[in-house]
């Protein structure tokens, strides 16, 4: 076993791991970090990166169909198919090359990177096992950064299989399209699924506790959302809980109780369980490094510099809460990094972005209009449709019924939130969250020049709705 000594051990390669690690090494720091899957984490390996190719796939396959009814004056003859094996592959092709990519920015840094399970003996030692169990270094370190990330919520009576009961995981190795698939849980990760699974042509159905999908979100928001799913023949049973599961040589039997409180059964082919993700705080020596959970349990402790109650040991990530996502993971771990390295920063973002990729997508940047009032503000909004874009309707993404949504207050018109829904709609999520970072006021947006025929124009056509003299629209 080999012993080795380093100013900063990194616990986790994922998106705030990696970061952090690599931004230390940057940094002149003698950096080590532990992973025992693939370099890049959840995101990378088997989350964001892997299920957003899929999504591009599908959407390719459903405008394909489409022109083989000819649209656009485009026509496509013969059949088009699904091959799911090689999907997956081209799939595979993306993530290794990513992989790769996050090693070698690691090595380029001046990073270690050591594969194995880390175990922490206490607070600054920590041993790493390979998947055989052979102990293959000790690490003595003078600074911890926890990134051990999140995992998928399994339900007890519900086991995952990967094979007929699916995590997020397994079902973006899909060995072949199922027919029919039930996905437990009407949330961004299920959604994000089902509507690729639904353009690749499977047959859909979701099963939400709540009153409605996308529950996070506000009405308006939603309902873009809602219509495509309702168009395209996906079931929703709002106000149903999951009761059990049965393997059987027809499929999986999936019994749920509705809103009657009637337990209903169905068979599917697969069944896929998207019912949040928990930190992965287990297995790893947690309790020896002697950091304190918050008051819910799920969560490491941490201040505005994420920095836990011990001495020299940071966490970042989804090990710290909520939001769980990836760019705010990358943020914090290159602010650690910064910290370790003397310099003074502080986690206080004015706003995350949280993005959606269901058809249409979804965006969201600062406060809803009912959050901004709940607050005690007083607002003006503006909403501008696609619909009256023209480079909307020339990439067809006015069909959806999207739109983007400004609010601002009233009495010295900061913005204070932006959402839009809609096709390719994500890629502004860059314009709003600047806009609010840099404490832009509606005149500020108004005065910029954007760019003709670009989707960018709704964010400037919306913000002049909110000061109530729209060009492009009523």
């Amino acid at each position: 076993m080999e012993r080795i000594t380093c100013q900063v051990l990194v616990v986790g390669a994922g998106p705030g791991g990696y970061v952090a690690a690599i931004r230390a090494g940057q940094l002149g720091l003698d950096t080590v970090i532990v992973e025992g899957d693939k370099a890049g984490g959840t995101c990378l390996i088997r989350g964001c990166i892997p299920s957003k190719a899929i999504i591009h796939a599908a959407e390719r396959f459903e405008a394909l169909r489409e022109h083989q009814e000819g649209h656009m004056g485009l026509s496509v003859s013969g059949d088009v198919a699904v091959d799911m094996p090689a999907l997956i592959g081209w799939k595979d092709v993306i993530v290794e090359k990513l992989n790769k990519g996050v090693e070698a920015l690691l090595k380029a840094a001046g990073v270690r990177l050591v594969k194995g399970w880390g175990s922490f003996v206490d607070g600054k030692t920590c041993n790493v096992t390979d998947s055989d169990g052979n102990k293959v270094a000790h690490i003595s370190t003078e600074n911890v950064i926890l990134a051990t990330g999140s995992s998928p919520i399994e339900l007890p009576f519900m086991p995952y299989d990967e094979t007929h009961i699916l995590s997020s995981t397994g079902a973006l190795d899909l060995e072949s399209l199922p027919e029919r698939v039930a996905i437990i849980g009407g949330g961004y990760i299920g959604l994000e699924l089902g509507c690729a699974l639904r353009k690749l042509g499977s047959e859909v159905t979701v099963i939400e506790g709540l009153d409605s999908v996308m529950a996070i979100f506000d009405k308006e928001l939603r309902r873009p959302l809602e219509r495509w799913l309702k168009k395209n023949k996906v079931k929703i049973h709002l106000n149903a809980l999951a009761e059990g599961a049965a393997v059987t040589d027809e499929g999986v039997v999936l019994s749920w109780k509705n809103s009657d409180g009637e337990v209903v059964s169905e068979t599917f082919d697969r069944v896929l369980v998207t019912v949040g993700r928990k930190a992965n705080i287990s297995g790893w020596g947690l309790e020896e490094t002697g950091v304190k959970m918050d008051e819910s349990g799920r969560f490491v402790s941490v201040d505005s510099q994420c920095r836990t109650n011990m001495r020299g040991i940071f966490a970042i990530g989804d090990l710290v809460g909520e939001p769980l996502l990836a760019h705010k993971a990358s943020a914090q771990g290159e602010m650690v990094a910064e910290i370790i390295a003397g310099k003074k920063r502080e986690f206080d973002p004015v706003a995350i972005p949280a993005i959606v990729f269901t058809e249409p997508e979804i965006v969201c940047v600062g406060m809803s209009p009912d959050e901004a009032e709940a607050a005690g503000e007083t607002i003006i909004t503006g909403k501008f449709p696609l619909a009256a874009s023209g480079r909307a309707l020339t990439i067809g993404a006015e069909k959806t019924g999207g739109f983007v949504r400004v609010t601002a207050r009233e009495s010295d018109h900061v913005i204070l939130g932006i959402q839009a829904v809609g096709s390719h709609i994500a890629e502004l999520s860059g314009a709003f969250v600047l806009a609010l970072e840099m404490g832009t006021v509606l005149e500020d947006v108004a005065a910029t020049i954007h760019a003709h025929p670009t989707i960018t124009e709704s964010f400037h056509e919306a913000v002049l709705k909110t000061l109530g003299h729209a060009i492009h629209t009523k």
